[in-house]
């Protein structure tokens, strides 16, 4: 049987085993899990998107202004 893969904790960096006994993979803890969840939670990471890509996806949901 092969070694499972291991990758690297996005928070810290620390070796982190992918396998069904790694409880918080990708990463090495609940202490870096949580790390990141309050980056995004405070828009610390964010997904580039195009400023006009909103209105490009909502552009019908309202009536246009006038």
């Amino acid at each position: 049987m092969s070694q499972p893969p291991v990758v690297e904790c996005p928070t810290c960096g620390a070796p982190v085993e992918w396998s069904a006994t790694s409880t918080f993979r990708p990463f090495c803890s609940d202490r870096c899990k949580l790390i990141d969840l309050g980056a995004w939670a405070s828009e610390e990471h964010k997904i580039p998107v195009s400023p006009d890509a909103e209105d490009d996806l909502f552009s019908e949901d309202f009536d246009p202004r006038h």
